[in-house]
Parts: C-alpha cells; sequence; structure tokens
C-alpha cells in the first residue's frame, strides 16, 4: 500500500531529525553526524537544521557549533505535563466528591 499523497518527505525528514537531535542537549551533533544517522546528505541537514533554528526548535551549541534541540522543546514537553497534572486534578477532585459518603 502506498503512502497517502499528503505525506512531504522533507517535512517527515525535519521531523525525523528532531528525534535525532533529542538526547543531545549538551554537548549536540555535527551535522556531519546527523546525516550518518538520517542516511542523507549533509545539504539537506544543513537546510533542515536552517528551517528548525528558524521555527526555535534547534539552536548551534555556542562552544561547539554543534546543533541541539533547543529550550522551547522542553518547554513544550513541560506545559504538556502541566496540562496532565491540571486534568488530574480535575478527575481527583471529581472523584473525591463522588466517593464521599453523606
Amino acid at each position: 500500500m502506498s503512502e497517502p499523497r499528503y505525506i512531504s518527505k522533507s517535512q517527515q525528514r525535519v521531523l525525523q531529525m528532531q528525534f535525532v537531535l533529542a538526547g543531545n542537549e549538551l554537548y549536540g551533533l555535527a551535522p556531519g553526524e546527523i546525516a550518518t544517522a538520517m542516511a542523507i546528505g549533509q545539504s539537506q541537514v544543513t537546510r533542515d537544521l536552517a528551517n528548525l533554528e528558524a521555527a526555535g526548535i534547534a539552536e548551534r551549541v555556542p562552544e561547539t557549533h554543534r546543533w541541539r534541540l533547543s529550550p522551547r522543546v522542553g518547554q513544550i514537553g513541560l506545559s504538556m505535563l502541566e496540562s496532565l497534572d491540571k486534568a488530574q486534578r480535575k478527575v481527583d477532585e471529581i472523584r473525591q466528591r463522588y466517593s464521599r459518603l453523606s
């Protein structure tokens, strides 16, 4: 079965690059390392990193000029966890109301 026509290989590649960068926040990765990990050319890596940087998703490590995910990615994750915590508190409140004996 073929992929749906609305799937963009370039967009999928940029998304995959985020997974490759994840876990390398301290030292980052060199473009060549990213290219090897993804089995793509360095020109594609350069273009995709520029797009991730413009979106605030990736940044260069100041000391090494290697690439890593930006703090914005972590902030998104923390925002999701806060939302889930808020929802859990609401569920707990409702559960407590329903479990009280009158």
